[in-house]
């Protein structure tokens, strides 16, 4: 009887038990603790120092905006005195102002979204500017990659199929060689081998994104006119990507087929091509999800060169103009839009992962 009465609960004594009030708290703080949301902030931390280093490494290359133009018209028997003056008229740039309130003006755009004007082209914001190339880059990128991801992994899996036999010999000699060749040498082959010594097109008649008349629209004109031009950007970059995605395609490929559920498939009857499809293809591009998507980022950066030889209007010559001319607002605006891709492809290929393998997430 003692025990029961110990074991008893206590009798009501018509007060209520205190509230819990570590819920509400504690909400807020698991969605900061959010796998998502800490990855987004490390992003945004990368972005933020990323954009100081480019403002202070801008300003540490020799020579402002007005001693850059102003060397160039000195080169047409101009004295120094006068080019600066008309350098200083021309340009929309304050040598004078302090380094700290440039520092704040940038950091304030970028929040806001408004990196204010060119420097050499007076009227014309960064943002226009950017937003007037960007476009034809991404096009001629975008393409490539898709085409190149796509035959890479299906060739991939072709030489893993066929492994230790002639077919797969070639193609993983051609992918090495191709994965070797920096793009811009593949761009500068295919101008002198196949425009100037094979005839096949006319590389000056492809400079430019379109020709002289053409108005943009949904038209089939433009349409076909804007694929003209970016052919052979499309191509070069098919080209450059091709051999590496056909080599990792192969070895993730080979790895599966050595996998248990794989015999047994087999041993179950099915048939070659729903292996293929449903058990090696799809656990063989499942660990290369976030190469794909890295792979669609860092490629904005790597435009420069090739759309230098190739004469194709992207921000790569953009870029360039930015450095050889000292603009500083399209310069950091420039990096900065390439970095945010490069973090952002990075930021979705954790997430994917993550969403793919919840281990990660732990």
């Amino acid at each position: 009887m003692a025990t029961d009465i110990a074991a008893s609960p206590p009798p009501h004594s018509g007060k209520r038990a205190p509230a819990r009030t570590d819920a509400p708290s504690s909400l807020p703080l698991r969605i900061w603790r959010h796998h998502a949301l800490v990855k987004a902030r490390k992003a945004v931390v990368v972005v933020f120092v990323v954009a100081n280093v480019t403002f202070l490494l801008a300003r540490a290359m020799p020579g402002d905006p007005i001693d850059v133009m102003a060397g160039r018209l000195t080169q047409g028997g101009m004295s120094m005195e006068e080019a600066r003056v008309i350098a200083m008229n021309s340009l929309a740039y304050d040598p004078d102002a302090p380094l700290y309130q440039q520092w704040w003006d940038f950091m304030v755009g970028l929040v806001t979204l408004d990196l204010g004007e060119t420097i050499t082209r007076p009227g014309f914001t960064v943002m226009d500017t950017i937003g007037a190339y960007l476009p034809w880059t991404l096009f001629s990128i975008g393409v490539g990659t898709v085409i190149a991801i796509v035959l890479g992994l299906a060739l991939g899996m072709v030489m893993a199929y066929r492994r230790n036999r002639f077919l797969d010999h070639v193609l993983s000699v051609l992918a090495s060689v191709l994965g070797a060749i920096p793009n811009y040498l593949i761009a500068m082959a295919l101008v002198f081998g196949g425009g100037m010594y094979l005839g096949w097109f006319d590389p000056i008649d492809l400079r430019g994104t379109t020709s002289p008349g053409v108005q943009p629209g949904l038209t089939a004109e433009f349409v076909g006119d804007a694929l003209y031009h970016a052919g052979l950007p499309i191509l070069t970059y098919v080209l450059a990507i091709i051999g590496t995605w056909m080599l990792i395609m192969k070895a993730s490929t080979t790895e599966v087929l050595s996998e248990d559920y794989v015999t047994v498939a087999r041993a179950r009857g099915l048939r070659d091509h729903r292996i293929a499809v449903s058990y090696v293809g799809r656990n063989a591009v499942l660990p290369l999800v976030a190469q794909i998507a890295i792979s669609f980022g860092t490629l904005v950066g790597g435009a420069i060169f090739v759309e230098q030889v190739l004469v194709y209007k992207g921000v790569g010559g953009l870029l360039l103009d930015a450095v050889n001319y000292r603009d500083y607002p399209l310069l950091q605006g420039l990096l900065v839009i390439i970095t945010t891709c490069v973090v952002a492809a990075n930021l979705v290929a954790d997430l994917l992962y993550s969403r793919l393998d919840p281990r990660i997430r732990a």
